[in-house]
């Protein structure tokens, strides 16, 4: 089965470094679909770990209620993989911009829809299931999107620079997060955590609120170009085959071994900004307030650490920054529970700003290093398909363990030691990956 590839216009040929303006807009449209789509997503994890359970599952007890609001959070990462397989087929058929635009809206509107959704109090049992069609399609288009971005940026950078444009996704996602606690903050310090209207209506105000958010980054993409890489591997007239069935057949390796990368890193993010949030409130008794506000400072440390990250990379390559953040992630993994359950606002702070701020470090030289690994023929599928597998694997399986680990004989620790088993899968993975930093995009 083969289809023939459409050519889009194209701006100029690969290898010209854009201008000053148009390197502005690629960076603002790499960063800007980016942050809403991650915002909209952190909002979620963040309603999963604070009301979920009372809105949608107010009938079951505390602890089988935070479970089943924590799949609904989970069944996205299910649904990221098919999403990076429908998502990338038209991306790498019919352009990057395009898909990117696609994605935006539905991941947008179906957040709008969440919190529009009326609660189990007044759709009994429907209100759970349309919560859980909502949350699959926000999975089909988060797995279309960050591939989107990621070679958006880094097709269009200058050889050399790729680290530094590709920063623009990842600094996205991590500066959502800080957005989507920010959120919620403000509405608990104005309405309360245990009011009556923070149940009824706060906990929705920061999905309404991405509603102007997906203006400004429909905005930006609608004026930037198609990547010049792209353009000039598409107006070659050839027909070739599907893009799932051929980064399979071609680069088989690859995809196992950058799959196993990022499995350790999503988990890592998964335990520090959903499962830590529902634990610190809810096992050492600290308030919404409270650990919103690390989740502020801790993510304002990653957004710093991220973007240093991704520019160094440029210098002294992909591979021993990300190195250097999964060992790092691994062994503060094994420190962090005995640390926060230690019930000291000062160790349960330290704890997760430090987590967060060495997810950054094995973050950020992502952007570029995972698209540098595939040909341009079936890159956006590669590159997306290869993080959101890593997705399912540690970021959805971390969170579905999190509640039987910590409540067996060994206690919290038990989850340190799993996510720290998982870091060093991806230590392994990453040492039998090559260097990326001087790989042409160009080559097919």
């Amino acid at each position: 089965m083969t289809t023939a590839v459409l050519t889009p216009p194209g701006p100029a040929p690969a290898g010209l470094p854009p201008d000053r303006r148009a390197v502005r807009r690629i960076n603002l449209a790499s960063m800007a679909g980016t942050t809403i789509e991650y915002y909209d997503y952190f909002i979620y994890g963040t309603a999963a770990a604070l009301v979920f359970n009372k809105v949608f599952f107010p009938h079951m007890g505390a602890v089988v209620g935070a479970l089943a609001a924590f799949g609904t959070f989970a069944v996205a990462f299910v649904f990221r993989p098919v999403g990076s397989i429908l998502f990338g087929h038209i991306g790498d058929r019919l352009g990057r911009k395009r898909t990117l635009i696609v994605t935006l809206m539905t991941m947008g509107l179906c957040t709008v829809a969440v919190g529009l959704l009326p609660g189990a109090a007044t759709l009994g049992v429907a209100a759970p299931i349309l919560l859980v069609v909502l949350r699959a399609v926000q999975g089909l288009a988060v797995g279309g999107e960050w591939a989107g971005a990621a070679l958006f940026a880094s097709e269009n950078a200058p050889d050399g620079r790729r680290g530094r444009f590709a920063l623009y996704p990842q600094v996205g996602a991590t500066v959502a997060f800080a957005l989507a606690a920010a959120t919620f903050l403000a509405v608990d310090l104005g309405i309360g955590e245990t009011s009556e209207a923070f149940l009824s209506w706060g906990w929705r105000v920061p999905f309404l609120l991405s509603a102007l958010l997906i203006g400004v980054g429909l905005y930006v993409r609608l004026h930037t170009e198609e990547t010049p890489v792209f353009t000039a591997a598409a107006r070659a007239p050839r027909h070739r085959g599907v893009p799932f069935l051929e980064v399979w057949r071609r680069q088989p390796r690859t995809m196992l071994l950058a799959t196993g990368l990022t499995t350790g890193v999503f988990a890592a993010m998964s335990i520090a900004s959903v499962y830590l949030t529902s634990y610190a409130t809810s096992t050492l008794g600290m308030s919404t307030a409270g650990i919103l506000l690390i989740d502020v400072i801790g993510s304002l440390a990653t957004v710093a650490i991220t973007a240093t990250a991704a520019v160094l990379s440029d210098r002294f390559g992909r591979r021993p920054l990300v190195l250097a953040g999964c060992v790092a992630l691994a062994v503060w993994s094994l420190v962090l529970f005995p640390l926060i359950d230690t019930r000291s606002t000062f160790a349960i702070g330290t704890g997760i700003v430090v987590l967060l701020g060495l997810i950054g470090l094995a973050y950020g030289p992502l952007g570029a290093y995972l698209p540098e690994m595939f040909s341009t023929r079936h890159r956006y599928t590669g590159a997306g398909l290869s993080y959101n597998l890593g997705g399912v694997v540690g970021g959805a399986g971390i969170l579905v363990a999190a509640a039987p680990l910590a409540a067996s004989a060994w206690g919290p620790i038990a989850l340190g030691v799993c996510t720290a088993a998982l870091l060093l899968i991806s230590v392994g993975c990453l040492w039998a990956l090559p260097e990326t930093r001087d790989t042409s995009l160009t080559a097919e």
